[in-house]
C-alpha cells in the first residue's frame, strides 16, 4: 500500500520504474527483528542477492522496540527491483510485515489521503514529475500531452491525452 502512480502514459511509467532509470524510492516498512547501525552500512554498500547486487541504500532508523522485537525504518532505493526492499532487509536476517512506498522520484503520498481514496495530481506535481524525468531521453514533452493525473488506493493516477 502508499504511492502508487495510475497511468496510460508507458513512456513516463517506463522513466519512473524502471531500475535502469535509478528513481529514488522511499519506503516506510515495519520489521519482526531489530534493525541496527551494522544492517545501515550493509545497506550503505550495497547487498549481494541471488540474482543481482542492490545498489547503495539509505535505511534510516526510525523507531526500534526491543520489547516487542520489532523496528521501523525508512529505506530510499534507485532501483525498485521485485520485492527488492524485502530481499534486502532478508539478507539482513529480518522480516517485513508492513511496507508503505512513501515517494516517486518527485512525488510524495498526500498524507491527507486515507487508504483506498485517489485523487488527481496537481499541476504543480505534474510539472515537478516532468521536469524530473526530462533528463531520459525516453520521455519528453513532445510525447504528448498529459492530463492531470489521479491519486488512488493513496496512490496517483496519471492519464495521457490523445
Amino acid at each position: 500500500h502508499g504511492l502508487l502512480l495510475l497511468t496510460n502514459d508507458g513512456k513516463l511509467a517506463h522513466a519512473l520504474l524502471s531500475p535502469k532509470r535509478h528513481v529514488d524510492k522511499t519506503y516506510l516498512a515495519h520489521v519482526k527483528g531489530i534493525m541496527t547501525q551494522e544492517d545501515v552500512e550493509t545497506f550503505a554498500k550495497g547487498i549481494p542477492l541471488k540474482d543481482f547486487t542492490c545498489q547503495p541504500a539509505r535505511l534510516e532508523l526510525v523507531s526500534i522496540d526491543p520489547e516487542k522485537n520489532q523496528s521501523q525504518i525508512r529505506v530510499t532505493i534507485a532501483e525498485g527491483k521485485f520485492h527488492q526492499v524485502k530481499r534486502m532487509v532478508a539478507y539482513c536476517g529480518k522480516e517485513i510485515v508492513d511496507l508503505q512506498r512513501l515517494t516517486m522520484g518527485t512525488l510524495v503520498l498526500d498524507e491527507n489521503l486515507e487508504r483506498g481514496e485517489w485523487r488527481r495530481l496537481t499541476k504543480e506535481e505534474l510539472e515537478a514529475l516532468r521536469a524530473s524525468i526530462a533528463q531520459f531521453s525516453l520521455y519528453s514533452k513532445k510525447v504528448g500531452r498529459i492530463s492531470l493525473p489521479f491519486m488512488f488506493f493513496s496512490c496517483l493516477l496519471c492519464e495521457k491525452s490523445y
